[in-house]
């Protein structure tokens, strides 16, 4: 028999090779659920000393019923879905994957920026439909030399600056927890929010959700901004008030936006943003590529795998937890 065992809550991969072999190396065998209540996740992960999540609820309630886990992992970056502090209480460790779709996440935000700028995904759909010759009909203004404000300064941010870099741009960013010399190596001016909501020509959000930035893209911060900018938001929909957004776009506060991620998701079939023309959506898409399915799978598993061994994930989203598994010993 294996020393432990994992459970995996949301069967989503094609296959679950990678984090087998990674957890057959600590002596512990995989399960693969797919769990759709918090009851599910209960049920089945009840004896698992290891936990790894992609989209169920991970809550106290649950943590509960769990008395062996000592890990969860999050396949992903966010952990808005795991009530971290409960989990903390509980002597349970909440691993990430920070570093994997960094350049993917990056590409996305830049796709949906020009998508919006250059207005290519309205063009098609009119085009599509009849129209020719709509360009002076739409206004579309010049990209270069433009202000790019970040929402957020972390490591996804920090590689789209370096990928915008031929666009000339000048970058602002807003993050008390950037050090001025760290901006200033990739060439950024730190401001406050006010500042870059003014000043930006295109606003990209890259802050986690959480009770400080939820709405933090609210009516107030819509009504600073240009009537030709625009907002492309790949982070979490939450931190944006959609219907704050909804009448910013329809009444002409700002020009347009990309979103990859909404509120609630999957989108409802009423979902108002459908109904707008000056919006760019894809389905929180924006982490996806081959190759970062791989890695994430792979990091997920070591997370794991790490604490199983007697150790610490390399990304701890609760770094507090190893005083409470210290006195418990």
């Amino acid at each position: 028999m294996t020393k432990w065992r994992v459970v995996i809550t949301d069967s989503r991969f094609a296959h679950y090779d990678t984090e087998r072999q990674v957890l057959k190396a600590v002596d512990a065998d995989v399960t693969v659920k797919h769990c759709q209540t918090e009851e599910d996740v209960v049920e089945c992960a009840r004896d698992a000393h290891g936990v790894i999540v992609r989209d169920q609820p991970f809550t106290e309630r649950v943590m509960d019923s769990l008395g062996k886990c000592r890990v969860v992992g999050r396949y992903g970056v966010g952990v808005d879905n795991i009530e971290v502090e409960a989990a903390t209480r509980h002597g349970i460790a909440v691993a990430n994957v920070r570093d994997y779709a960094v350049n993917e996440v990056s590409e996305h935000a830049l796709a949906l920026l020009l998508s919006c700028a250059r207005k290519t995904a309205s063009h098609d759909r009119k085009i599509r439909a009849g129209a020719w010759d709509i360009a002076q009909q739409d206004p579309i203004h010049r990209i270069q030399g433009g202000t790019l404000g970040l929402v957020g300064l972390g490591r996804i941010p920090q590689v789209l600056v370096k990928k915008v870099k031929g666009l000339e741009f000048r970058i602002l960013a807003c993050d008390p927890f950037v050090s001025k010399d760290v901006a200033a190596e990739l060439g950024v001016e730190l401001v406050d929010l006010d500042t870059l909501l003014t000043e930006s020509d295109y606003v990209s959000v890259h802050a986690p959700l959480n009770d400080q930035t939820r709405h933090m893209i609210d009516e107030s911060a819509l009504r600073k901004m240009k009537p030709t900018a625009i907002l492309v938001n790949t982070a979490r929909g939450g931190v944006v008030d959609t219907q704050a957004l909804y009448r910013a776009l329809k009444e002409g506060w700002i020009n347009s936006a990309g979103l990859d991620v909404h509120e609630q998701e999957p989108a409802p079939a009423d979902y108002c943003m459908f109904g707008l023309d000056n919006v760019v959506i894809s389905d929180h898409a924006a982490w996806y590529s081959e190759e970062s399915i791989a890695e994430l799978q792979r990091g997920a598993a070591e997370a794991v795998a790490a604490v199983l061994a007697g150790g610490w994930p390399r990304f701890l989203v609760n770094p507090g937890v190893k005083q409470v598994v210290l006195q418990r010993r």
